[in-house]
Parts: structure tokens; sequence; C-alpha cells
């Protein structure tokens, strides 16, 4: 009777441990998933990112190009200006 008792709840134990060892190999494969669609997620941020700065470099070396053509525009009148009007 005793060694009756003792398989019966060996045999329950090792079918929750099969159960629970189940559940984790799910969880594993879920986690997985997860992290690789997280993953995938961090380099298109990463890929907007570089876009972003990518513009942000050309409107500043716009902006810089337009004010040196202000300032060699505006040198120029005031030279002709100053020539014509000595």
């Amino acid at each position: 009777m005793a060694d009756e008792s003792v398989d019966l709840k060996l045999a329950v134990y090792a079918e929750r441990l099969d159960r629970y060892i189940e559940s984790q190999s799910e969880l594993n494969k879920t986690l997985t998933q997860t992290l690789n669609r997280l993953d995938t997620e961090l380099t298109d941020i990463k890929e907007w990112r570089n876009r972003v700065y990518g513009a942000k470099a050309s409107i500043v070396a716009v902006g810089v190009l337009l004010l040196h053509t202000i300032v060699v525009l505006g040198g120029i009148t005031g030279l002709i200006s100053w020539v014509y009007n000595r």
C-alpha cells in the first residue's frame, strides 16, 4: 500500500513536472518571438533616426550655404555702391 502511494505521488509529480516544462517551453518561444520583434523594431527606429539626422544635416548645410550667399552678395552690393558713390 505504501509503495502504491509513493508510485502515485511520483506519477503525479512527474505529470506536473512535464506540464511545467511544457509551459516553460511555450513561454520561452513566446519570449523569443517578442525579443526578435523588438530587435526588428529597434533596427527600424535606428534607421529612421539616421534619416532624421541626415535631413537635419542637409537643412543645416543649405542654411549655411544660403547665409554665405547672402553675405557674399551683400558684400558685392556694398562694394559696388561704395565705388559708385565716391
